[in-house]
């Protein structure tokens, strides 16, 4: 297999890493910006207070987004075992 193929797929397996996972990474980091800014206002230094916002966060937008991201992962699957004839040879 030659080295540009390997490059491209790593490069591409990571784009797709990258693109699914950002939308879980925007929202756990805008909602501990503002637990964070809520916790210095009020004061309040409980862990559990900047935990248990976060996760109930990123369940939902996981639940909302998950249609997307396995369309997006099943595509990028498909394109791979549909070009499978250029990686074995």
């Amino acid at each position: 297999m030659p080295t540009e193929l390997i490059v491209k797929l790593v490069r591409n397996a990571l784009e797709v890493a990258f693109v699914v996972s950002t939308p879980l990474l925007l929202v756990s980091l805008v909602v501990g910006v503002l637990v964070s800014v809520l916790q210095v206002v009020t004061s309040i230094q409980d862990p559990t207070v900047n935990a248990v916002p976060k996760l109930l966060a990123l369940f939902l937008v996981f639940l909302i987004v998950f249609p997307w991201m396995l369309n997006y992962l099943v595509g990028y699957m498909t394109h791979l075992f549909s070009h499978l004839h250029e990686y074995v040879r």
